[in-house]
């Protein structure tokens, strides 16, 4: 297998000031109220073009997580949707953040998070094809299918050249009124389709503003200086409106949270920002993706190049 490029110099941590101020909106949500989302992205640059998988939501009781989308683009801001994927093919409740992958033989991947009807239990399928286009039509297989204690969900994936690594958030079942408590757990594999969990990546810090759960958005592997930004919340009520916090990885494939409090949030009460995503820009520089809160309530999907 040969291993797929990867930049020569990988993205930093993002400077909060520019995160927010510099950004574009990328897709408005179709209806603007709370509840009503456009975000969840997973992107990928290949040979000079942009590749955005998203997901859309409408409030709880109208269809929750109605779709997921890949859109292509010039620019890395104006994207046109190529392939949609409905939550009736996967008879899935709802499905959440997907995530877009480029294999190192030229393939895609979409790894979908899929809600269990009538449970809080959550899966990951995935789709494969030849082309975006096709990934549509394709037939899912389950990869991640948790089980009656543990519901699995949002994988962040990445190859670092010769191994594949996962880091999806875990969600205990034991207690029915408590299943928005999350961690994030790693796996790895040697093929992207067969997974084997290696332990917990990150857990909240008890009585800091991730205690209640913590979720890889995105990983950045830099060999011993590798980091990642995680969505965190401290109680049950900030669930759906997680902010954004820093973590750096020490050793055995934990990670550290860095300070006490959230990296990037949204202006906007009650302040979500989450879902970020990255890619390194050639020639330097690295464009972001991520989901928002707007004034009204409503989630944006935005992106901000940054050098």
């Amino acid at each position: 297998m040969s291993s797929p490029a990867r930049p020569s110099v990988a993205p930093r941590p993002p400077e909060a000031d520019r995160f927010w101020a510099d950004a574009e909106v990328v897709l408005e949500p179709e209806d603007p109220r709370p509840g009503s989302w456009a975000g969840g992205p997973s992107a990928q640059l290949v040979d000079g073009t942009w590749w955005l998988a998203y997901r859309l939501r409408r409030p709880v009781g109208e269809g929750r997580g109605i779709a997921n989308v890949v859109a292509r683009s010039d620019d890395g801001v104006r994207f046109t949707p190529v392939a949609g994927i409905s939550k009736d093919g996967f008879g899935a409740e709802s499905l959440e953040r997907p995530a877009l992958v480029h294999t190192p033989e030229g393939r895609w991947r979409l790894y979908v998070s899929c809600a269990t009807p009538g449970t809080k239990h959550w899966r990951v399928d995935l789709l494969e094809a030849d082309t975006v286009e096709e990934l549509a039509t394709a037939v899912p297989r389950t990869v991640l299918p948790g089980d009656e204690r543990h519901a699995v969900k949002d994988p962040v994936i990445r190859h670092d050249g010769a191994t594949w690594h996962l880091w999806a958030s875990v969600h205990p079942l034991d207690d029915p009124q408590a299943t928005d408590r999350m961690t994030t757990e790693h796996a790895t594999s040697p093929d992207g389709v067969d997974w084997t969990w290696r332990g917990t990546a990150l857990a909240g810090t008890p009585g800091s503003w991730d205690a209640r759960g913590v979720r890889f958005a995105t990983v950045v592997l830099d060999g011993a200086r590798s980091w990642a930004l995680y969505d965190g919340r401290a109680t049950a009520a900030e669930n759906w409106e997680e902010r954004t916090g820093l973590a750096v990885q020490t050793s055995g494939g934990r990670f550290l949270a860095v300070g006490d409090a959230p990296l990037l949030q949204s202006p906007h009460p009650p302040f979500g920002l989450r879902y970020a995503d990255v890619v390194a820009v050639p020639g330097g520089g690295a464009r972001w993706f991520y989901e928002a809160t707007r004034p009204d309530g409503g989630h944006d999907l935005r992106t901000v190049l940054l050098h």
